[in-house]
């Protein structure tokens, strides 16, 4: 069989996006259910799954290497037969005693992160090579829209068959139901190292570029040099870190509240009425406040509604506060919380995303705003590895009006962050 250098994109970009989002999911998501499931403390969840988000603050420091080392299809494929190993070692630890199971499950999930990270770099590596400049701008939607229909796959999906797996066949017991869960996510990346070992291009720049890598050793070093002499970078990096801090926390108990019973202040969801209300309508919710902040900043520059979307973020967690205070709820009102605080959330980050943007327009923007992603990483690792034993230490309700204090910072940091005012405008 002949190595073709071009496919029609279609046939590669959405199996791949789709396969690059699941992992991320699964690892930094799914698994916070799983453990919730398998009755893990909320406190060892925060800490341990949060810092599960350190392949991606340091996957800056080794993206020259997938330059330097083979080809980016190579990578690419196989850190997929990589990830279906990582899916079946997660399923043989929860055949183990419940005693023994988590650190073996931490230390699977953490190689898959890891795994995770690379095929980030040399996925994104291989799209850029593969397409022509015109194809590039026109499949970004695509790829992302694939990406984001992974993140309801693996919340919505793979989350709903656990609980009817337990629920069904197995009189409530968790562990063999996510046994099959890792299972099926093992066989789908079999499937993708397969197709994707027959179908993905053999583009003519796809090769080893030992000379190119040592260049971008260099540029990652120059690009470091030039984002930290930018004028008040103090207060760059402040907001880089704390504009998120409430949702850091938020994020890894958000499960664990919504799945908890009434008696200990959550809200009693099983999982597949958890896969509806937050794996699915808060996704789509999260989508749409993203694509509506991103018009807004085009249409009147990132100053105009930097505050707007600040309060956008944070105000809603009032919502899980109100939940939590005024117990129980049926399951449209918690939909609705859900929805309001997730498409706050993604209106707000539009912000983020942009600013990161604005600080990396420099001559190394690639490695000033990879740079960027890994403050934000660290943003949410954190502040997430307190969360839960925050919560166990005061009940939710005062969780989250502590969380909803910890915005504070996140004021005074876009009160003095640098921004120019017409950045992030379309010109029309």
């Amino acid at each position: 069989m002949s190595k073709k250098e071009k496919r029609h994109p279609w046939s590669w970009i959405p199996t791949l996006y789709f396969a690059e989002g699941i992992p991320y999911v699964i690892v930094m998501t799914v698994s916070v259910v799983m453990y919730k499931d398998l009755g893990v403390s909320n406190t060892d969840i925060a800490l341990f799954t949060s810092w599960l988000y350190l392949p991606w603050v340091i996957k800056p420091l080794w993206s020259p290497i997938v330059d330097i080392v083979k080809t980016k299809r190579l990578w690419t494929v196989s850190m997929q037969a990589l990830l279906a190993l990582g899916f079946i070692g997660v399923a043989f630890t929860l055949s183990l005693p419940l005693t023994s199971f988590f650190w073996p499950s931490i230390v699977f999930l953490g190689l898959m992160a890891l795994a995770s990270a690379t095929h980030d770099i040399a996925a994104d590596g291989f799209y850029l090579l593969a397409l022509d400049k015109d194809q590039q701008s026109f499949f970004v939607g695509i790829r992302s829209t694939f990406y984001r229909a992974a993140t309801l796959f693996g919340n919505g999906v793979l989350v709903f068959m656990a609980g009817y797996f337990t629920k069904e066949y197995f009189n409530g017991e968790a562990e063999p139901a996510w046994m099959i869960v890792f299972g099926v996510a093992a066989a789908l990346f079999l499937l993708f190292f397969i197709y994707h070992k027959f179908m993905l291009p053999y583009p003519a720049e796809d090769s080893p570029r030992v000379e190119e890598g040592k260049d971008k050793i260099k540029e990652f070093f120059l690009a470091f040099a030039e984002f930290f002499k930018q004028k008040k970078i103090g207060l760059i990096l402040f907001f880089l870190l704390v504009f998120r801090l409430p949702e850091a926390q938020l994020v890894k108990m958000v499960a664990p509240f919504l799945k908890d019973p009434v008696l200990k202040q959550g809200m009693g969801l099983s999982n597949e009425q958890f896969a509806i209300v937050y794996g699915t309508a808060g996704i789509l919710a999260l989508t749409i406040g993203g694509i509506l902040g991103g018009i807004a900043i085009s249409r009147h520059g990132l100053k105009k509604w930097l505050w707007p979307m600040l309060l956008a973020m944070h105000l809603p967690i009032i919502a899980f506060w109100y939940l939590a205070a005024t117990p129980p709820h049926d399951i449209f009102i918690i939909g609705v919380a859900v929805v309001v605080e997730q498409f706050g959330y993604g209106f707000g980050f539009a912000a983020y995303m942009v600013y990161m943007m604005y600080v990396s327009d420099n001559k190394y923007k690639t490695s000033s705003y990879a740079i960027c992603t890994g403050f934000m990483a660290l943003g949410m690792m954190i502040p997430g590895m307190w969360s839960g034993w925050l919560e166990e230490t005061v009940g939710y309700e005062n969780f989250f009006l502590i969380v909803l204090l910890t915005a504070i910072p996140s004021f005074f940091a876009t009160w003095l962050v640098p921004l120019d005012k017409d950045f992030g405008k379309k010109v029309k």
